[in-house]
């Protein structure tokens, strides 16, 4: 089993591996820093009481042994600082030692030449850092040994690794709380999101997540998700009265079939009555057929679920077909279906069933809206990189507040004017999802009473894939 760890908890956690990551390597930097601190200085003090016996050496020789030895005596009694030298002649034997020096240091060999070497050890039970150097006086040779007492600077280093242990917990604990009380402020805007995103549902759609006032990426988020939550409202409306003009499109239909059949059956009837019923029946279940057809192919191209398949297509077969279908349609009343071919072929890359569907919702809406003894064309040609179908009539005409909604689902302009003419108001929708499938648009032109036009525009391929 998993635990489920707070983000909160886990931001505290890493704050405080890292935190105290951070002061460690810090205290141990600074150790080592002071460590060198301490060795330089007591190296520079050591040198500097070796160079004092030095100068001291050079200035007294010259006045005998005794002289010397009252010169450093008088050196020693001026150094109060605890510092110590000895010094020893050329063979070795020891001239001066301060009293405290203890037990002799170590000789320097005797191939260092007049380099100055340094070493740490204890006198009388204190540590000292030690120069050692020969040096040349009045034509001899002297080896002075100089000692500093290291013991302030160890206990000032052994005092601050003292407050290193003492202080890094606790300012690694207070740090760490103080870590996890911003994390909460921090995170208090994705509570609220929380919050306010289950109380969400499909009664209160249209509720908005607030939008925190400071400029970063808490705000991008909620202004995403707001932006998603007007896309799910939007369809969720859009399925809903999908779902509300599919059921009165389908209740329709089903009461024809229902009530011609039970006033049918109420009592015995002659073939020719029995004939027409049965064709009313038949008529209206053609039509329920077509429009679960449409129904379907919307709702499988919301889902994403239709596929294309893109060939090239010579647009000027398409058309005559389509002119063909017209005038079958058209065969009960007398009209003028024409098409317009241009003079040479135009290619496009298409789906054969799909344009052949736009072009027959177009000439069949045009073939039912224009009354006997009107006029249906369609016309094709190449219009730079595109190629423009354009279909007209003389009918009815669309009015104008009508030209916006006429590709929305279900939406059928004027009812009261077009009562006699069945249709769903799918056709169009159809028709527009099946031109933008191909890359184009469609777009309508009409005043009533003078006629229609809609014109599709069709991007043309490439050069050199036309046929490929």
């Amino acid at each position: 089993m998993r635990w489920s760890v707070p983000v909160r908890a886990r931001l505290t956690a890493l704050y405080f591996v890292v935190l105290a990551a951070s002061f460690a390597g810090f205290f141990w930097i600074s150790d080592i820093g002071f460590q060198r601190s301490i060795e330089t200085t007591v190296n520079e003090a050591s040198l500097g009481n070796l160079q004092s016996v030095q100068r001291v050496l050079v200035k007294s020789v010259p006045g005998g042994s005794q002289k010397v030895r009252d010169e450093l005596e008088d050196l020693r009694d001026l150094w109060a600082n605890g510092a110590l030298f000895e010094v020893l002649d050329a063979k070795g034997q020891c001239i001066f030692r301060s009293a405290k020096f203890g037990n002799a240091s170590p000789k320097l060999p005797k191939d260092v030449g007049t380099s100055v070497f340094f070493l740490t050890t204890n006198l009388n039970l204190l540590q000292y850092r030690i120069a050692l150097q020969r040096v040349q006086a009045a034509g001899q040779t002297w080896e002075i040994h100089a000692a500093v007492p290291t013991e302030p600077f160890d206990q000032a280093l052994d005092h601050f690794r003292l407050i290193e242990q003492e202080a890094l917990p606790l300012v690694v604990l207070l740090a760490s709380l103080l870590g996890y009380w911003l994390s909460g402020r921090s995170l208090a805007p994705v509570s609220r999101i929380i919050a306010t995103a289950e109380r969400i549902g499909v009664q209160n759609l249209s509720r908005r997540l607030e939008v925190p006032k400071a400029r970063d990426e808490l705000r991008r988020l909620t202004e995403t998700l707001n932006a998603m939550l007007d896309r799910i409202e939007a369809s969720f409306k859009r399925i809903t009265q999908f779902t509300a003009d599919a059921s009165h499109d389908l209740r329709t239909p089903v009461t024809i079939i229902r009530s011609t059949a039970e006033i049918t059956l109420r009592r015995t009837r002659s073939e020719e009555e029995y004939r027409e019923a049965l064709a009313t029946v038949l008529e209206t279940s053609v039509e329920t057929s077509e429009l679960l057809e449409n129904l379907l192919t919307l709702a499988r191209a919301d889902a994403g679920a239709v596929g294309m398949e893109m060939h090239p297509l010579e647009l000027g077969a398409h058309v005559r077909k389509a002119q063909q279908r017209a005038l079958a349609l058209s065969a009960d009343k007398p009209l003028d279906v024409a098409a317009v071919m241009p003079a040479e072929p135009i290619w496009v890359r298409a789906d054969a069933i799909a344009i052949d569907r736009l072009l027959l919702i177009l000439l069949d809406n045009a073939v039912k809206y224009t009354p006997a003894g009107g006029r249906c064309e369609i016309a094709l040609q190449q219009d730079g990189a595109q190629a423009k179908i354009t279909v007209r009539d003389t009918g009815i005409g669309i009015a104008e507040k009508d030209l916006e909604a006429i590709f929305d689902r279900f939406y059928r302009a004027d009812r009261a004017r077009t009562r006699d003419i069945r249709g769903a108001g799918l056709g169009l929708a159809i028709a527009r999802w099946i031109a933008e499938m191909h890359g184009g648009t469609i777009a309508a032109e009409s005043r009533v009473g003078a006629g229609s036009t809609f014109e599709v525009n069709l991007p043309l391929p490439s050069a050199g894939t036309a046929t490929a």
